[in-house]
């Protein structure tokens, strides 16, 4: 049985959750979050604990069973706790700031890039414009917009310099081969 799947997924104080079916709905202080699983999961919510079962120890079914558990944990820690991605710009001049709720970028083109959050992330800048705070209560989404911010500007292996996430280690290359020392 899949080590994942089988554990159950306890609701904290204040998240309301709603089991049709397959169709989960996921209320909390942070907002609200639902997804439709395959119908071939079981998912059961009782006493404040929400359960997964599959109908089988097929392959398809096994895979199904973790990720289904996973989705639904991120959807009760996401409406509860939230989520954050953290970047960091490294690079002379590179720096993000906010101009109300949009993200702008001066990382070495000729023009600032402005980013706009989509609904439920909002953006915090920090230490003298270098560090970057994704925010959000949909996890895959402030994955998706801390990889969008990244693709701006990917960090590059001789310098360094670029957007990259702050626990991401950037491989070093050495520069020209008769610059050796």
């Amino acid at each position: 049985m899949s080590r994942i799947g089988r554990l159950p997924v306890e609701v904290p104080q204040g998240v309301d959750v709603n089991v049709k079916g397959t169709h989960v709905r996921v209320k909390g202080p942070k907002g609200q979050l639902e997804h439709t699983f395959p119908a071939s999961m079981k998912i059961t919510l009782e006493q404040g604990v929400i359960t997964v079962e599959r109908p089988s120890d097929e392959g398809a079914h096994r895979a199904l069973h973790g990720m289904t558990r996973a989705v639904i944990n991120n959807m009760v820690i996401g409406v509860s706790e939230g989520f954050e991605k953290i970047l960091e710009i490294n690079g002379v001049g590179y720096r993000g700031e906010l101009q109300g709720k949009n993200l702008v970028l001066n990382v070495g083109y000729s023009h600032p890039i402005e980013v706009a959050p989509p609904e439920g992330i909002s953006f915090d800048v920090e230490d003298r414009n270098r560090v970057i705070r994704v925010k959000g209560h949909d996890k895959a989404l402030v994955g998706q917009v801390a990889a969008d911010i990244r693709k701006i500007r990917p960090p590059e292996p001789y310098k360094g310099k670029g957007i990259k996430y702050q626990d991401e280690r950037i491989r070093r290359k050495a520069g020209k081969a008769g610059k050796v020392m």
